[in-house]
């Protein structure tokens, strides 16, 4: 697939990164040569020093050949209208990130669709999102619902008390029973491995689970985790995350937001009715204590520096909150992060990749999850009739080692998959696939 990318700020660097990776021809555009410079020398992909506003540039990075055109660089007006100029000079599919809630309400999305424009992201709103779910799944590191619940992926970590540590997949696994959830990977020590019968669980790691709804609990008692409310919130940062965040949790939660910018503060509190907004230092340890750390359920930082982020999650850690969901950028930070106790992390570049990469399969895929602190994804496929995937049992299939199917949603009705199963079209298939595994999964479903 040729895609063309418009911005080599973070989010365009890390797309480029990993969609060079499986092997398409990309082609990254901005302005700044500082920007492009680093792409150029450390991937296989081509790099246009330019506005991607401009005509000229466009035709040169050959748009009217392209399958995909991603606009994400820094500013909302640049990604619109290089956008709808992609889309007239032939590219055959256009992505745009966006900054503003109005354009993604129904009663406007036409206006884009007639422009040009085929899809809008705004990554701070489903960032906002994904903590919504955190809050609301306490006992998990990190979930993602599959076809509207019907199955889900819970990431959990190991810690010292949990029962099942030292012990075999086989060891825990009732083959005389149905299966309602299923260990597809384990993150240990940076490397991520999709588990056989014999691997062990050990303290720290990090497993991926695919479970039904009734699984979950099952799994939960399994692991000795119990459900605790939370109604007390702190947020640190009035980011356009935190912004979002703060507006919906105020409907359901008592709210507390700190910003060091006075002027934001007072932009923020004309915006949150229910929030109460800090003007103060969210560094400051005697300032987080003062406005009543200690009394929360959960804190929540969402500052532009992770280093920040980090520590105020340590020290939220330490003063006994349950639940500490922290925003980190830096990529190289994400594993020290989890490793040192944070529960939750929140990365932009990461649930970008997710919603784009989508559109770069040729294989029906209906929803993508790029995980945190690992380069594996989880895919949930849509059966096509005639696939590979249907001409036999899974065990029978010769199904790539470093890829594993964790569940099928069949109509109406969902369930783990084992040897025996026989995929059938139409079927909606959850995939958790280590990088090396894209290439292979596409010659199964297509």
């Amino acid at each position: 697939m040729k895609i063309i990318i418009a911005g080599a700020g973070e989010v365009g660097s890390h797309l480029a990164k990993m969609l060079s990776h499986e092997q398409h021809d990309i082609v990254v555009i901005d302005p700044d040569e500082d920007r492009l410079n680093p792409i150029e020398s450390n991937l296989d992909v081509l790099t246009i020093n330019g506005s991607a506003t401009s005509i000229e540039v466009l035709r040169e990075a050959n748009i009217q050949k392209s399958d995909l055109f991603i606009a994400v660089a820094h500013l909302e007006d640049t990604n619109i209208t290089s956008a709808i100029l992609g889309k007239k000079l032939g590219a055959k599919k256009t992505i745009a990130r966006i900054d503003n809630q109005e354009y993604l309400e129904n009663s406007y999305r036409d206006y884009f669709t007639n422009l040009g424009i085929d899809y809008l992201m705004y990554p701070e709103k489903i960032a906002a999102r994904e903590i919504l779910g955190f809050l609301h799944h306490t006992r998990t590191t990190e979930f993602f619902d599959f076809s509207g619940g019907k199955l889900s992926l819970y990431i959990i970590k190991l810690d010292e008390n949990v029962p099942i540590l030292e012990k075999t997949l086989l060891e825990l696994t009732d083959t005389s029973k149905k299966l309602d959830y299923r260990a597809v990977a384990i993150t240990r020590n940076e490397e991520t491995i999709i588990p056989r019968g014999n691997d062990q669980f050990k303290v720290n790691d990090l497993v991926y689970v695919v479970s039904t709804q009734t699984g979950f609990v099952n799994l939960m008692k399994l692991l000795g985790k119990k459900p605790f409310e939370i109604k007390n919130i702190m947020i640190l940062g009035g980011s356009r995350i935190g912004k979002r965040t703060a507006l919906e949790l105020e409907k359901k939660f008592n709210v507390k937001l700190i910003e060091i910018d006075k002027n934001k503060c007072q932009v923020l509190a004309d915006i949150l009715e229910k929030t109460l907004i800090i003007n103060g230092d969210g560094r400051d340890k005697d300032l987080l204590i003062e406005e009543g750390l200690p009394n929360m359920d959960a804190f929540i930082a969402v500052t532009g520096n992770s280093e920040t982020n980090i520590l105020a999650c340590l020290l939220a850690k330490k003063t006994g909150i349950k639940k500490t969901i922290a925003e980190v950028e830096n990529m190289e930070y994400i594993n020290l992060a989890e490793n040192i106790g944070i529960d939750s992390i929140i990365n932009k570049k990461i649930i970008t990749a997710s919603r784009i990469s989508r559109f770069t399969h040729t294989a029906k895929v209906s929803m993508i999850k790029c995980l945190t602190g690992t380069d594996a994804e989880v895919l949930e496929y849509i059966v096509k009739p005639g696939s590979q995937i249907t001409k036999g049992e899974l065990k029978d299939l010769n199904f790539p080692k470093d890829a594993i199917v964790g569940g099928v949603i069949r109509g109406n009705s969902s369930f783990i998959a084992k040897g025996d199963t026989h995929i059938q079209p139409n079927d909606h298939v959850v995939v958790f696939a280590l990088p090396s595994a894209l290439s292979k999964l596409e010659k199964f479903f297509n």
